[in-house]
């Protein structure tokens, strides 16, 4: 239910990540929370090093005050249901844990609402209107959006004033760490040459293919006339005909069909082995004949070849920096709102 969690997991999510519209499942999986995480056991923070202070097994009003404004057990309660939505209920031998680590993230939410209030840092209410709708479009209805807030118990009012706190920190925390994420030419070259392993890339082959389908336990005049439609085609592409526009009209691929046929680049053994025996023969411009799979008769064009080896900085240098500028968003974040935490009264009730 990406959006309908409470500001903590989004602006938290900003914090660390600095994405701007950051999902709660990024949050949660800063807080160690997201299901399926590893090695911690299935959605809760791998162990501390000492083991927690007890929580009471009843929580007061109010759990935490930070300079003087009160955290309480309302909030708490929201976040824990969010949470426990996607990563499923905190096991009893766990809790302590869990639930201290979750009021520290509610004290940091905190701290960068406080912070951005003190920048006055402003949300239009267009740009407001515009993430709420948003937000709607990952619903099929308004009705089914309605009713994702009301099983986690929050009022339309409450969901827009969220969705204004977590633009109002995205700003700020934009506006803080501009000038510290910056990738420079020789930070990336530097990554690039320190790290080979992790560019290296395998043999790949980039081919499209017309699908011409017969069924499972077909009889043989069923595939005698497959073999005969797919033979058809075959003689019109070997005629000039144009593989792309054949491969729309004909193949039984429906992912593949609407793209001419392009599967992409595959390493070997990601297809069915005749298909991939066929496809890493080929030299790149050639077509095959008919190879027959369980699905049926392929026609296969190979398009290009790419040998193995470390792939050129060039061919990676927008994704590397996007990484890099990533990583340094991650660092400047966390010290920004480790300082934040320094200078404030925070105060822990529990």
């Amino acid at each position: 239910m990406s959006r309908l969690s409470v500001v903590l997991v989004l602006a938290l999510a900003v914090a660390v990540s600095g994405c701007k519209g950051a999902s709660p499942a990024n949050a949660a999986k800063e807080l160690g929370l997201e299901k399926g995480a590893a090695p911690a056991a299935q959605g809760v923070p791998a162990p501390a090093a000492e083991p927690a202070k007890p929580v009471p097994a009843e929580l007061p009003a109010v759990l935490a005050r930070v300079n003087g404004q009160d955290i309480t057990k309302v909030e708490f309660d929201r976040a824990l249901k969010s949470i426990e939505g996607r990563a499923g209920p905190v096991p009893d031998t766990r809790r302590d844990e869990v639930y201290r680590g979750l009021i520290e993230q509610l004290v940091r939410l905190q701290l960068l609402k406080q912070e951005a209030a003190a920048r006055k840092i402003t949300v239009t209410d267009a740009e407001l209107d515009k993430r709420i709708a948003e937000v709607k479009q990952q619903f099929p209805s308004e009705d089914v959006f309605k009713e994702a807030l009301a099983a986690q118990k929050v009022t339309p009012e409450r969901f827009r004033a969220d969705q204004r706190d977590e633009l109002a920190v995205n700003k700020m925390l934009a506006d803080a760490l501009k000038d510290k994420v910056a990738v420079t030419p020789e930070q990336l070259e530097a990554f690039y040459k320190n790290n080979p392993d992790r560019f290296k890339q395998g043999e790949r082959v980039r081919a499209s293919h017309i699908l011409i389908t017969v069924p499972q336990g077909a009889d043989g005049p069923t595939k005698d006339k497959a073999r005969e439609k797919a033979e058809g085609i075959l003689k019109q592409i070997k005629a000039g005909g144009d593989f792309a526009a054949l491969a729309k009209a004909n193949s039984a691929d429906p992912g593949s069909a609407i793209n001419g046929g392009d599967l992409g680049y595959f390493p070997p053994g990601q297809m069915v082995g005749p298909f991939n025996d066929v496809a890493f023969k080929l030299a790149p411009g050639t077509v095959s004949d008919l190879v027959e799979t369980q699905f049926g008769f392929h026609i296969i064009k190979v398009v290009d070849k790419q040998a193995g080896g470390i792939v050129p900085l060039d061919s990676v240098r927008p994704q590397l920096a996007q990484f890099l500028e990533n990583q340094n968003r991650q660092r400047e974040g966390a010290a920004f709102v480790t300082a934040l935490r320094a200078k404030a009264k925070v105060e822990i009730l529990i």
